[in-house]
């Protein structure tokens, strides 16, 4: 998987040598120097790779056999790419890896300011590399996704109190709250542990909100199991959130699990969960009521007059305002909610 920007040199050898081409390669640094970089940047927001491959091998995910092991890419690069995106106007980078919290890489060598020390193994993690980013002229806020609950170290869940630029809003994926099913998907955590990491976060960033992902129906899966994943939502409260049936995936060890659940079960079960997860979706909209949110302004309303744009929690915000506030950040009071949006008025300057 880390070869695969090679395939055209490799179809191009097979042709001329009328013969197999076997490629065991894996330089990663040449692999994150192929990738594209944004030239047209249209919007204040992008996107900014730092990592992929995940090591972790849950039982249920194809990832580590698709994508590979966990690799970091150079801190150098990273930096590189985010100051030509905030020269091009960007204002937010939301940082990308299959397991991006595992990202670990050398030091930077500006610190741009006061020095960052880095972790006891003398490299960097995440949340070094986020107070970094947020030092650079133009680069205003700050996100990353997918992270696992296992690599959210102390370092990372401080800089969430210390870093304004980090957004507070984390997608930090659970799958379920029952332990047994935990340690059936390998997932290296128990409920506790991922709540206790949930109490640090909101300890640091009381404000900080939560997205995470669901699987019902997994092997096994009893009433009480799903029970128990239904008590942890209720407990924890999430903004937002990914919720699904298992299926299976050809070559998981999850596929050939024994007591594989009926599909009318998972529809029950999933529909229950939904229900919840959405209804404290509404609620957490709702809340945002009479609050003033910084909202980024991304692109044109759908009626004239009218700019949509994001609030720290990734909520889309409707206000009515001129086109020069596009790429701005302005604070709006949220006046109204609907189904998928919030409505807002602006009431202040943009910067």
């Amino acid at each position: 998987p880390q070869a695969y920007h090679r395939l055209p040199e490799m179809l191009a050898r097979a042709a001329r040598s009328r013969g197999d081409i076997l490629d065991t390669d894996f330089a990663v640094e040449e692999k994150f120097d192929r990738l594209a970089l944004a030239r047209d940047i249209e919007g204040p927001t992008a996107f900014l790779t730092i990592q992929e491959g995940c090591d972790k091998f849950c039982t249920f995910c194809v990832v580590p056999y698709t994508r590979g092991a966990e690799v970091s890419r150079e801190t150098e690069a990273i930096v590189a790419e985010a100051r030509m995106l905030a020269a091009r106007g960007v204002r937010e980078v939301t940082l990308l890896g299959q397991n991006v919290n595992a990202w670990r890489a050398a030091p930077a060598r500006d610190p741009l300011g006061a020095p960052i020390a880095a972790r006891e193994d003398g490299v960097w993690g995440l949340g070094q590399l986020c107070r970094h980013l947020a030092r650079i002229e133009g680069i205003e806020r700050i996100r990353f996704t997918t992270s696992h609950p296992r690599d959210m170290d102390a370092d990372l869940i401080a800089a969430f109190g210390e870093e304004e630029a980090l957004m507070p809003y984390l997608h930090l994926p659970v799958q379920s709250g029952a332990d047994r099913i935990l340690a059936a998907m390998n997932r290296g955590h128990t409920e506790a542990e991922y709540a206790a990491t949930i109490a640090r976060l909101r300890a640091a960033r009381p404000d900080i909100a939560l997205s995470g992902d669901f699987i019902v129906g997994f092997p096994g899966e009893t009433d009480e199991d799903f029970e128990a994943t239904l008590a942890h939502v209720e407990r924890t409260g999430y903004a937002a959130s990914f919720s699904f049936k298992y299926s299976r995936r050809p070559g998981t060890p999850a596929a050939a699990m024994a007591k594989q659940v009926a599909e009318p079960v998972k529809e029950e079960r999933l529909a229950r969960l939904q229900a919840l997860l959405e209804a404290q979706r509404v609620a957490f909209n709702e809340a945002q009521i009479g609050k003033v949110l910084p909202v980024l302004f991304e692109k044109p309303g759908r009626n004239p007059g009218q700019l949509v744009g994001k609030s720290p929690y990734l909520q889309s915000v409707h206000a009515s305002a001129p086109e020069s506030m596009l790429g701005k950040i302005a604070p709006a009071r949220i006046e109204g909610v609907t189904p998928r949006a919030l409505a807002g008025v602006i009431c202040g300057d943009g910067r």
